[in-house]
């Protein structure tokens, strides 16, 4: 059976079957509800106790990035409008106090659920999470207990949440498979860090695996195999000692530059939110931030924020780069992506509509205060603007003269910034890749996002699961649509990266190298990986192998021959 593969490694061992407890929470009138109230605040100061224990646990044992997550748990447990709609249920209808919970955090998971991002997708689980938490408190309940393994094994389970990991026995736990999750759930992240094959969003898996029940587990491609045969055991063991010997050698590349064998340099940097994520950058050696994503500290913020604490929020990461490139995306926000201060209309097709620079050239106060923020903040380092959505000349035309007026505005009030500050284009819509050729003359860089740029060509949602096959960034069309970005940026001279998740794939990695891509902007826990690849390659090898893979005629065959590809490669040496 196949789910989405999250955290990458081969784990084989044992299953231990957790079943989460299902409770059923009905509805119950209370005489007192005043008493029901102060029931709820005491779960509450219990919640806070062991989110603060989750929080100091994963700092010490995963880092810092991780525990930030049980520090959102904490501000969410403080949060006025969350605790304020459960006590008003309480107190205006008399009801029980769990019921209350589940009521508001049901309707606040279904509003992120149907949001087409991820990011806001994740949230969905910190609500989970939290309310699943509170009410085990109010009824005393217990749960899965992932502390009392007695030997080595893989978990299975309904679903796992960010605590859930936060107590697993690293040492114990061999692998985890859930029925439910994703790649951007806060319980993928921690995985992926402490370096935990795992596989979510196997359908149907409670069903196939029972206890004691051999697994296969594949975190790179999603398989999962229940007591597999001999040959199959015997090829899976050898793919486990070749990538744990990959890992081990890893760290021998820190530090040294990513150069192809032929001598071609390439640049690796990586994907952030914010600062907090600069030190997961520095530490996996990221060469530049290839993807600042301004819209999360939008999205943290109760109101806008100021054109200050843009300017101190994009400063500390340009300054803490030393020098090395930063790309900052101007706000990718609206449709999917909605603030509560900001009037937004409803969509029928919001990812076809009025969102990222669509929103910015129609409420142009709110752009330029952007776009003074990250202008003031060039000074301090080697900033990149980049313009999301952009799918046609008289957009780019649009947002480059409001950025000439934000320039003038600052050097008239004497405020440093870096004049030859380049300005670029997402690449995400077709139209855009099939006209690169006329945006290279106007751009000084492109950054290519897969993510989008996949399902506008295709025509499949991403965030929809029934249609989760059809989304692949193997799809011959998609590579298509790549090859000539990069032909048309390549011929321009001017620089051409990728930021969206295919620039990770390590079975992409090749071929993207072989169409001439020389900058790759991935997640960090990524960078090493992607380093020590490259540096096993040679780029005049592989544009044959790009030109057969352009060659094939489904994703499927792209995929299988990507993957022959890699495997072809002796990344131990």
């Amino acid at each position: 059976m196949r789910g989405i593969g999250v955290s990458p490694g081969i784990a084989i061992g044992k299953a231990v079957i957790h079943w989460k407890e299902q409770i059923d929470i009905l509805r119950e009138y209370v005489d007192e509800p005043e008493r029901e109230l102060r029931r709820f605040r005491t779960a509450l100061e219990f919640a806070g106790e062991q989110i603060r224990e989750s929080y100091s646990r994963v700092l010490q044992n995963v880092g810092p990035n991780e525990a930030a997550i049980f520090e959102a748990h904490g501000l969410m447990l403080q949060d006025p409008d969350f605790t304020g709609r459960i006590e008003r249920l309480i107190l205006d209808e008399s009801a029980n106090a769990e019921w209350a919970v589940k009521q508001v955090a049901d309707n606040l998971v279904q509003i992120f659920e149907n949001m087409d991002n991820d990011y806001m997708k994740a949230r969905s689980d910190d609500v989970r999470d939290i309310s699943e938490r509170v009410i085990k408190l109010l009824l005393q309940a217990g749960g899965a207990d992932f502390t009392q393994l007695q030997e080595k094994a893989i978990l299975v389970t309904r679903d796992f949440t960010a605590s859930d990991m936060s107590q697993l026995q690293r040492e114990l736990t061999l692998g985890v498979a859930s029925e439910v999750g994703g790649k951007t759930s806060h319980a993928a992240i921690i995985a992926r860090t402490m370096r935990i094959p795992s596989v979510m969003g196997a359908h149907g898996l409670l069903n196939t695996v029972g206890n004691g029940d051999l697994l296969i587990l594949d975190g790179e491609t999603g398989e999962i195999f229940v007591n597999p045969d001999e040959e199959t055991l015997a090829r899976y063991r050898e793919k486990q000692e070749r990538y744990e010997c990959f890992l081990g050698r890893l760290s021998e590349i820190r530090g040294k530059e990513t150069v192809t064998l032929d001598g071609v340099k390439v640049e690796l940097g990586a994907n952030v939110g914010s600062s907090r994520d600069l030190d997961e950058v520095l530490k996996n050696d990221g060469e530049a931030v290839g993807l600042y994503r301004t819209e999360f500290l939008y999205l943290e913020s109760p109101m806008l924020p100021t054109e200050d604490e843009q300017f101190e929020a994009y400063k500390s990461v340009v300054a803490g780069m030393g020098g090395r490139p930063v790309v900052i995306r101007t706000l990718d926000i609206g449709g999917d992506k909605k603030l509560d201060y900001l009037s937004i209309p409803e969509e029928e097709n919001p990812f076809l509509g009025y969102r990222a620079i669509r929103l910015c050239l129609d409420r142009q106060e709110i752009f330029k205060v952007q776009l003074r923020a990250i202008l003031r903040s060039s000074a301090f380092g080697k900033v990149r603007i980049l313009f999301p959505m952009i799918s046609c000349l008289e957009e780019l035309r649009a947002a480059k003269a409001i950025l000439e007026d934000t320039k003038k505005d600052l050097r008239q009030r004497k405020i440093p910034f870096d004049e030859s500050v380049q300005a670029g284009i997402m690449v995400e819509v077709p139209s855009t890749a099939i006209l690169s050729d006329h945006f290279a003359k106007e751009s000084d860089f492109f950054s290519i996002g897969t993510n989008d740029l996949i399902q506008y060509t295709v025509a499949v949602d991403r965030g929809n699961d029934k249609l989760a096959p059809l989304y692949s960034s193997y799809h011959p069309a998609v590579l298509r649509l790549v090859k000539t970005v990069i032909d048309n940026g390549n011929h321009a001279g001017i620089h051409v990266g990728m930021c969206g998740e295919s620039a990770g794939d390590p079975k992409l990695i090749p071929i993207l190298l072989g169409m001439g891509l020389t900058e790759f902007s991935m997640s960090p826990p990524s960078i090493l990986q992607a380093r020590w690849i490259l540096r096993s390659l040679r780029k005049s090898d592989l544009e044959e192998a790009a030109r057969h893979a352009l060659s094939l005629g489904t994703a499927a065959e792209v995929e299988t021959y990507c993957g022959t590809l890699l495997q072809s490669l002796d990344l131990c040496r």
